[in-house]
């Protein structure tokens, strides 16, 4: 495994996402033994980055991870986010980066995971109810106390970035990107690189998308999410199948699976980029990390770069409102 640096975080290429093993797709918080092997596998095959937030479960993911990671915190950088549950009585769901809603998170959050620290503390959406600011200068109390190494962003944009950033510095932002998500390419990516941020692609494989082993959204439980996401559903995901179809032919002429081939692609970008692939099953990270050794030829990543968009949001409508790209 090879190892980059997110502004002063050195963390492996590829990491772990760990919302799967509790929430959100299809077998979510069935097997927490198989989730538990896969987190202390992926950390045998050098993975020291893995990510989590209060939300997944909500909370329940964060359990998890204490207890895999007991007498083996010292081994990994350990991100979480707050933001997408209000403490005051909201609850989950709703946008609160206000400082005293962060002081509450944070607190959760560490006793849950079993840890005094936390790595990286992302805000999980933009919150326009809170200027970033007030955000960034109470993550920056955290780290004067010792309670979080480095501040992070997800999903926020450009100006959101800066103005972060000039409060506190942002070693890392988390966005969607992948072979059918580049939308970070035109605006997000060229200002973390003026000012030296790292770039955290979630759902590299396209929530499973691009690894072809999905054919029919009745492969998903009720609860998945992705059931009611505009790329999975009516003549998007007939779409979407045929450029599947193309990752995995061109994974085929290089002898790799079509995950592998996805995620090779995405480093070729930078070697400021950090994908977080999640799984909750031994052999799917192990598939995942040996990305990290594929070296593909400059036709095949031409070939690749030119495949067209996905079609459809990325998320549905009151999803996207939370974002900023």
């Amino acid at each position: 495994m090879k190892y980059i640096k997110l502004r002063d975080l050195e963390v492996s290429r590829i990491g772990l996402g760990a919302m799967g093993m509790s929430h959100g797709y299809t077998g979510s918080g069935t097997d927490e033994a198989e989730s538990i092997r896969t987190v202390h596998r992926a950390m045998e095959l050098g993975v020291t980055l893995i990510d989590t937030a209060e939300i997944y479960g909500p909370y329940t993911n964060e359990e998890l991870l204490g207890r895999a990671l007991k007498g083996r915190r010292d081994r990994v950088v350990l991100a979480t986010k707050f933001g997408l549950v209000s403490h005051a009585g909201a609850g989950a769901w709703n946008l609160d980066s206000s400082p005293a809603n962060i002081r509450t998170a944070v607190e959760g959050s560490l006793k849950r995971l079993g840890t005094d620290h936390i790595d990286l503390y992302y805000q999980h959406r933009v919150d326009p109810g809170t200027p970033i600011e007030e955000t960034a200068g109470a993550v920056g109390e955290l780290v004067a106390e010792g309670k979080v190494r480095a501040f992070g962003l997800s999903e926020a944009g450009p100006d959101t970035i800066r103005r972060a950033h000039a409060v506190h510095p942002v070693s890392a932002v988390q966005s969607e990107y992948s072979l059918w998500t580049r939308g970070v390419e035109d605006r997000v990516l060229p200002v973390l690189r003026e000012l030296n941020i790292g770039l955290v692609p979630f759902s590299p494989l396209g929530r499973g998308f691009l690894t072809g082993t999905i054919r029919s959204a009745d492969q998903f439980d009720k609860d998945d999410f992705r059931r009611d996401n505009p790329r999975f559903t009516g003549e998007n995901f007939e779409r979407n199948l045929r450029l599947a179809d193309e990752v995995k032919a061109i994974a085929a002429t290089a002898g790799v699976t079509p995950a592998q081939i996805a995620l090779a692609w995405l480093l070729a970008q930078g070697d400021d980029i950090a994908p977080i692939p999640g799984t909750k099953r031994v052999t799917r990270v192990e598939e995942n990390t040996a990305a990290d050794a594929v070296e593909l030829t400059a036709e095949q990543l031409d070939t690749l770069t030119a495949l067209p968009p996905a079609a459809g949001d990325t998320h549905t409508e009151a999803q996207q409102r939370m974002l900023e790209r």
